[in-house]
């Protein structure tokens, strides 16, 4: 059995278009409606040109992850606080790329002198996943502008 070796990077201006594409090819699982009806709003904000001005932005870490020169995962962080973003791509779904990243940004975040609570507004879809980071809801799902989400929090010292 081959090993895939995953590389993770901080994500730069080239990477827009790709971060944006991969995004949107799962934004399916966080819209309301399959075609995105109602989210068009915030389906607007995963274009290239919006992606890019968020990595371009002091208070966002974006950080890619590629298997051999395939980007395969993205994960944001605004304010080393709230993890804006965090998407593997399906083809390498539960393989531990999302909890590499995860990580990589949590241990960032960490360097950068953040010791609070993380939080994250999870997809319905995802949220056993932010469960097994150790990931709690704290309210219940939310939905508004055509997604759905549940506010979720991670107090490394509870």
């Amino acid at each position: 059995m081959s090993t895939t070796t995953i590389t993770i990077r901080q994500a730069t201006a080239e990477d827009a278009s790709a971060i944006s594409s991969l995004i949107l090819s799962v934004a399916h699982f966080f819209t309301r409606h399959p075609q995105g009806h109602g989210a068009e709003v915030f389906l607007n904000s995963l274009q290239p040109d919006a992606i890019l001005k968020l990595i371009e932005d002091n208070r966002f870490l974006y950080c890619v992850a590629h298997v051999d020169d395939v980007l395969v995962g993205v994960a944001a962080m605004k304010d080393n606080t709230h993890l804006y973003y965090l998407f593997v791509s399906p083809a390498f779904q539960k393989q531990g790329i999302a909890r590499q990243l995860w990580q990589h940004m949590h241990q960032i975040a960490i360097q950068q002198g953040h010791q609070g609570i993380f939080t994250v507004n999870s997809t319905p879809y995802a949220q056993s996943m932010y469960e097994h980071l150790g990931f709690c809801a704290t309210a219940p799902q939310v939905q508004m502008k055509g997604i759905a989400f549940i506010p979720m929090s991670l107090n490394p010292h509870a």
